[in-house]
């Protein structure tokens, strides 16, 4: 088979796995990860090589843009605390523990041992809230794994670039060192530069399909404009994005924000499936490649770095989630956290992506690859299976599950803007302005989102009739009163409607 052929078949693959994950309730990567390694050792899969340097910009930059555009640079400011200690601190001490235990049981040499605690340390929120699709977890709690893990990448990354340069470099000197001390800073100046330069050219091809293109290629131009410089490509991008959201709420239209945030969702997601299982795929060369003997070593090691990486991270965030509580400076002005939320954030440790894209973002010629990209591997397996089966019941036994507070904020917003909109009417007379003053009453008295609420029955009703117009549509078709074109622009004028009128939870497409 052609790359074209092979990558269609693993494609089908994913989409029957993706079912069986969703039926068994496992997380989705593991299974991926999982098919691709049975897939590895079936005589006549074909080989699919990636290009170590390229991996980490295909399947990384994309992801780190989507998930920085949602998350507000206000956020970032209020909670810099604890996603400093969980970012930072956390992800220094994991890479430390493991970089030890490296040393210690492997015999790699400290940068390489580093580089493996770079790869292993970032855990992956998006793998977290995934799982937590069937429980409903503490929103303080998804804030910070989402912060945390748009930072946590950096750190890692910073950590695994001074690991791959001491190794390239031949040691350490003033030049690396220079060089290293301003990749974060610089990282972070020409993420906002560039995304500053964007807003100038984004105007020029907005509405245009040519301007969801062009967002693809800038994540990835700002991806290797920073690597060309020397500078943290993850804190750019994440630079970028974050400044770019600041102010497109108000100048993106809304067909194109709609479009957008689909593509991207379908995007991101595409290459999440593709990652896992090629990066399950590769483990046929890696395995072959070692004796018996190794394979049982390298087992070995990695279920102690697994349980190493498990218990650092429990530790380190129960030890700050005590003095948190105690000391008000190391929290800031936020509500405390309690000791199961501190719990739940501690467990919430799967790794995805980030590390496997990383590890096979080492050059061939580095220190005992082939174990270092092993051991990746088997803790991004096992932390999704362990951590990733158990966290759904560990929410429900620290009783976690329950009333997230999300109904009634978006219920008291949605008042809000609505008595916003009445303003605007005040004076105004006629039907028109009648229909749209009572629409906009009926939502500003609608402030606890119970089911008795008018704006409530106005939304069932509205769906019943436009299931009727639907219908109705479809045979004005068939009786050939209403034209191809036409019919589309029916069809489109009520699928915005019947969105407008859907509640989250039926807008809510799922992944697998």
């Amino acid at each position: 088979m052609n790359l074209f052929e092979s990558l269609l078949v693993l494609l089908i693959i994913a989409i029957l796995m993706l079912q069986v994950s969703r039926r068994l309730a496992i997380p989705y990567p593991a299974v991926l990860a999982a098919a691709g390694v049975g897939l590895a050792f079936i005589p006549g899969t074909p080989r699919i090589a990636l290009d170590p340097h390229i991996a980490l910009a295909l399947f990384i930059a994309p992801a780190l843009v989507d998930a920085a555009f949602d998350f507000p640079v206000v956020a970032v400011w209020k909670m810099w605390r604890p996603l400093f200690a969980l970012a930072v601190v956390v992800v220094v001490l994991s890479a430390g523990a493991v970089a030890l235990l490296g040393v210690a049981m492997a015999g790699l040499p400290f940068y390489a041992a580093l580089a493996l605690g770079a790869i292993v340390a970032p855990p992956d929120a998006a793998a977290a809230t995934a799982v937590l699709g069937s429980v409903s977890m503490p929103r303080r709690s998804v804030a910070v794994l989402k912060g945390e893990s748009l930072l946590n990448d950096a750190s890692a990354l910073l950590l695994f670039s001074a690991a791959t340069s001491v190794q390239a470099h031949g040691g350490i000197d003033g030049v690396l060192a220079l060089r290293l001390g301003i990749a974060a800073p610089g990282g972070i100046l020409a993420g906002i530069l560039l995304a500053k330069i964007f807003r100038r050219i984004g105007p020029l091809v907005t509405g245009t399909l040519g301007g969801n293109l062009l967002e693809f290629v800038t994540s990835f131009g700002v991806w290797i404009i920073a690597e060309r410089l020397g500078l943290s490509p993850v804190l750019c991008l994440v630079a970028f994005a974050m400044t770019l959201a600041r102010s497109a709420g108000l100048s993106t239209h809304p067909r194109m924000r709609i479009h957008s945030f689909a593509v991207w969702e379908t995007a991101v997601f595409l290459l999440n499936v593709l990652a896992f299982l090629l990066m399950g795929l590769q483990a046929r060369m890696i395995v072959g490649s070692m004796s018996s003997h190794r394979l049982v070593e390298a087992a070995g090691f990695a279920v102690a770095v697994v349980l190493c990486l498990i218990v650092v991270r429990m530790v380190s965030v129960l030890i700050y989630n005590r003095l948190s509580n105690r000391y008000q400076t190391l929290r800031g002005d936020i509500k405390p956290a309690t000791l199961q939320q501190g719990v739940l954030v501690g467990w919430c440790g799967m790794r995805g992506l980030v590390t496997l894209a990383t590890s096979f973002a080492l050059p061939p010629s580095f220190p005992q690859r082939d174990l270092i990209v092993l051991t990746a591997f088997a803790v991004v397996l096992a932390t999704l299976v362990l951590q990733g089966l158990t966290l759904a019941p560990l929410v429900r036994y620290l009783k976690l599950d329950g009333e997230d507070g999300m109904a009634a904020e978006l219920a008291k917003a949605r008042a809000d803007l609505a008595s916003v909109a009445l303003k605007t009417l005040d004076g105004k007379m006629g039907p028109e302005a009648d229909h749209w003053r009572y629409k906009f009453e009926l939502i500003a008295a609608d402030t606890e989102a119970t089911e008795a609420q008018p704006h409530e029955i106005l939304r069932r009703l509205g769906m019943t009739a436009m299931r009727r117009q639907r219908k109705r549509l479809e045979e004005l078709r068939a009786q050939q009163r209403v034209g191809a074109d036409a019919f589309l622009v029916l069809q489109e004028e009520l699928d915005f409607s019947e969105v407008a009128l859907s509640t989250e939870d039926e807008r809510h497409i799922e992944e697998n």
